[in-house]
């Protein structure tokens, strides 16, 4: 049953996952101070359920039976059951700990997780996009284009670390430019509304793609957004703009997201897209849409962006939480579960 408790004692081994649109990736920790054993990526549509995929890719593969869950899921944490946005897997932690026989399960939503792995991070795991690299302290930011747009803060308070989840992902995204009001009307949309979705993810860069052709009046020879990348590498002209004009909005909805944090201590880009488009993001107009916020470009400018090139940043960050709790300051209550 839920918890209202604010700390918890995880017991080992503790299975962890991050289970995004497309794929679940999942580690085991034996103990506090032990290796963590990553077990192979698996794709969501591969499975009907979580506990088919829990129990073909670690059951299956030899591991120990866990005592306990920390998930990642890309969606907001329900009271019950956790339906994730780009998946058809419902998430409920009452049937894991019956069908595992666990004794805690906890859940994160997927950017808090990436949220928790943030201050863990090396130079080793970043890419400055602009002068310098986030420092160790001050609040920071995380936003990642993949299957969907996620974000997630974390409060540099008291001494701890404080995640906050959201999606802001889903806030609107406004043309800015001329071309950018000549490109809109054209933008394939699941609602009325364009969204940092819409076009801030692998979908919506094929989406901006389509509709720089249609505003040109030009055939849509792109039909994946991995052609998209591909090609705008090999200089074709609306690929470079689709993917040009995606870095700039990116930095245009990250520096709204900066402002409403006042994000001191970094904004960290995530998600698959980024660490492929690195120098597309250092070109300049990703920051300069970041920095595009009149009166407070100066302070904008003070306010480090990177490109997280960790390979399983969400994963570090749950066993960062597991193996030091206290680091952190996250309330429990809504997120874990008890046999």
């Amino acid at each position: 049953m839920p918890t209202s408790t604010v700390s918890a004692t995880i017991s080992f081994p503790v299975l962890f996952a991050d289970i995004g649109g497309t794929n679940a990736r999942f580690a085991m920790l034996t103990d506090a101070s032990g290796q963590l054993r990553h077990f192979d990526t698996v794709e969501t549509r591969l499975f009907a359920t979580i506990e088919d995929a829990i129990e073909a890719t670690v059951i299956g593969g030899g591991a120990p039976v866990p005592r306990a869950l920390v998930f990642a899921l890309a969606g907001p944490i329900g009271a019950e059951s956790t339906q994730l946005t780009n998946c058809p897997w419902v998430v409920t932690p009452t049937r894991l700990v019956q069908r595992f026989g666990l004794r805690e399960v906890i859940l994160f939503n997927d950017f808090e997780a990436l949220g928790l792995c943030l201050p863990g991070l090396t130079a080793q795991d970043l890419v400055a996009v602009g002068e310098a690299l986030p420092p160790a302290e001050g609040t920071k930011l995380v936003i990642g284009p993949g299957t969907g747009l996620g974000a997630a803060g974390l409060v540099d308070a008291a001494g701890r670390w404080v995640p906050v989840p959201g999606e802001g992902g889903h806030i609107d995204l406004a043309p800015v430019t001329p071309r950018d009001y000549a490109i809109w009307p054209n933008i394939e949309r699941p609602t009325d509304r364009v969204t940092g979705e819409t076009i801030i993810c692998g979908s919506g860069l094929l989406r901006l793609y389509r509709a720089i052709a249609a505003t040109d009046g030009r055939e849509a020879a792109c039909t994946t957004p991995a052609e998209v990348t591909a090609a705008a590498e090999a200089g074709e002209a609306m690929a470079v703009e689709a993917v040009t004009v995606f870095a700039e909005h990116l930095g245009r909805i990250a520096g709204n997201l900066a402002l409403t944090f006042l994000a001191h201590g970094g904004v960290y880009l995530a998600g698959g897209i980024a660490p492929r488009i690195i120098s597309v993001l250092q070109s300049g107009g990703f920051r300069a849409g970041f920095e595009d916020k009149v009166p407070h470009q100066s302070l904008m400018k003070t306010m480090p962006t990177a490109i997280i090139v960790h390979e399983r940043p969400a994963l570090a960050g749950l066993v960062d939480f597991a193996r030091n709790p206290d680091r952190f300051a996250v309330r429990l209550a809504g997120r874990y579960w008890t046999a």
